[in-house]
């Protein structure tokens, strides 16, 4: 099969021999947008304009601020905030408004005017907005859909990219969620029970595998064990954290990051 710029990521993924060939692509685009964030982004109107309209959310603040570029960071957050700022003055003239009930003397005659709930809710929603966009969530996002989609191109006609995906170790729960949802979109029906077949297996196989290594680990604090083997249980906590939520604490999924 002919290899392409969005098949390569996905098989060096599979590759990596990891919990979830999902998790490290998730992971390597995440790093790849922060870095650009702080990069030569910075200076591009395009990306600024969206970056004052969206910002970051609370888990990429985070990622920017351990970065390399306090000063991208700052120029950034200047613009943003002053945007955000306009929009404040709005949204909270908005719940000013809303809070004290005040709404035209035709409409409370006519019986039209709006709960002081319902008015107060809407203007809340407005500041609610401004707190809950990310546009490295979004790239994030938009990277991981067509990544899926390449996913289900390769399991349909790579057979070697079937035969080892079907020898790994699965995926985090998470991401068989996403698997088994886009599975009937993605798949002819005749394929659709031999794949959910696979994922449910992988998964159930992963688990075992999982949950004995977190019972070894917890054996390996009774005196009675002290002298036993760890076996493959000394990171089992991290693996199974990661398991059942995704990639988020241990090593890197990509070993090349540090």
């Amino acid at each position: 099969m002919r290899y392409h710029i969005d098949t390569i990521p996905v098989w060096d993924a599979a590759k990596i021999d990891g919990e979830c060939l999902l998790c490290a692509l998730q992971r390597r685009v995440e790093l790849q947008q922060i870095e650009y964030s702080l990069g030569a982004s910075v200076m591009e109107p395009d990306v600024r304009i969206q970056v004052n309209k969206k910002g970051f959310c609370q888990h990429h603040q985070r990622m920017l601020f351990k970065g390399d570029n306090r000063l991208g960071h700052a120029l950034m957050l200047e613009s943003h905030l002053t945007e955000t700022r306009g929009k404040l003055n709005k949204a909270f003239n908005d719940i000013r408004k809303a809070a004290s009930g005040n709404s035209s003397f035709l409409d409370r005659l006519s019986g039209k005017a709006p709960s002081p709930a319902k008015t107060m809710e809407a203007a809340v929603q407005e500041l609610d907005a401004l707190c809950s966009t990310c546009i490295v969530c979004n790239a994030i996002e938009d990277n991981m859909n067509r990544y899926l989609h390449t996913f289900f191109h390769l399991y349909q006609n790579d057979s070697e990219f079937r035969k080892h995906f079907a020898q790994s170790k699965g995926v985090c729960l998470p991401h068989a969620v996403q698997l088994l949802k886009l599975a009937p979109q993605e798949l002819p029906s005749r394929e659709l029970s031999a794949f959910a077949d696979l994922i449910c297996n992988l998964e159930t196989e992963a688990f075992d595998r999982i949950q004995g290594d977190v019972s070894w680990f917890i054996k390996k604090f009774d005196y009675r064990f002290q002298a036993e083997p760890w076996k493959d249980s000394r990171d089992a906590v991290e693996r199974s954290v990661n398991k059942l939520r995704g990639w988020c604490v241990g090593k890197e999924p990509n070993p090349e990051e540090k």
